[in-house]
């Protein structure tokens, strides 16, 4: 199964987000940097109990299914966790996550693959204090997405009634899942920490975000209608005329708004986006170098070989192989 979002080609149903929206730009954003297979556990914990996650080139959430917890970032105030409460770690730093702020707190390293270990066998009786969904994302940091690198240090999504319905229903079929294994299982919790992602992401777009930095240019109809055109077909050789005329703009007013509101000029942005989205098929597809080449809007294999080299330090084909 491939290792990026399936929302490129697959998008979510029932959603008022359709292709081409906005929200495709994040879910791109999220998939040029996502790599390996996500993990997950279900934990029953028995106060007291403390967990300290190190940092790591990867993401992680925590979902609180029973009971409550304390997490503890690595910089800033503690945060009250309830039942239903879902905690998103976009960045990798450290944290901590506790019955309470003063327990002790035992490690938890992962593994070479990024999995981590299998919790401690359950005493037979009593009841859990908490019970909780542990899971983890492996991230490509060279390829951090302006967008995703804006998120908040800790994304805290409290439950609400009625609220985030999608993220709360995926959550419940992932605890099955982890709960109770069936045959498929893997598949499925696979595809559920994938779709976990997006849905937690889209709750933190439509109700926490901030309209700054990249929320803004997403909210800029005249940029956002560039940056989808871009998106939507990165191999068209764009001039920054045409994604002007896409945004309604002309070619001087439209660059200064894109380059103020992105961070780099138009044609800029679509190079970067053009060799992401060439390092993401070449760890993913098993298809020439040449197809690769025509899909990242370049006619020549020896022009695309140049400009990838320039981007990432090594040519295509050494790429491919030392990320396989």
């Amino acid at each position: 199964m491939s290792a990026a979002l399936p929302f490129l080609c697959d998008r979510l149903p029932g959603t008022e987000y359709g292709y081409g929206s906005d929200m495709d730009v994040l879910s791109d954003a999220v998939s040029a940097m996502r790599t390996g297979r996500p993990h997950s556990s279900r934990r029953d914990k028995y106060a007291p109990w403390g967990m300290r996650f190190e940092a790591s080139p990867g993401a992680g959430f925590h979902v609180v299914l029973r009971g409550s917890a304390w997490l503890i970032p690595a910089e800033g105030e503690p945060v009250a966790v309830g039942p239903g409460d879902v905690v998103f770690l976009a960045h990798g730093r450290g944290h901590a996550l506790a019955s309470g702020l003063d327990v002790p707190l035992e490690h938890v390293r992962p593994g070479s693959d990024n999995r981590w270990p299998a919790p401690p066998p359950a005493p037979k009786e009593g009841t859990p204090d908490a019970v909780l969904l542990c899971g983890s994302y492996q991230m490509d940091r060279s390829r951090t997405h302006r967008l995703v690198s804006e998120l908040p240090d800790v994304v805290h999504l409290p439950a609400r009634v009625g609220a985030h319905r999608s993220l709360r229903a995926a959550v419940e079929l992932l605890g099955m899942e982890l709960e109770e294994p069936q045959p498929g299982s893997d598949a499925i919790v696979t595809s559920l920490l994938d779709t976990l992602l997006l849905y937690i992401l889209r709750a933190w777009w439509q109700h926490d975000r901030k309209a700054t930095g990249w929320s803004a240019a997403l909210d800029d109809p005249a940029v956002a209608a560039a940056l989808r055109a871009i998106h939507g077909d990165p191999a068209r050789p764009w001039t920054v005329e045409e994604l002007g005329a896409e945004s309604g703009l002309s070619r001087a007013a439209f660059a200064r708004r894109f380059t103020t509101l992105v961070g780099e000029p138009p044609l800029a942005y679509l190079t970067w986006w053009r060799m992401t989205t060439a390092g993401r098929l070449l760890r993913e597809e098993d298809i020439p170098l040449r197809r690769i080449a025509e899909r990242a809007g370049y006619t020549s294999e020896f022009a695309f070989a140049k400009a990838f080299k320039r981007e990432f330090g090594v040519a295509p084909g050494q790429y491919r192989r030392q990320v396989s």
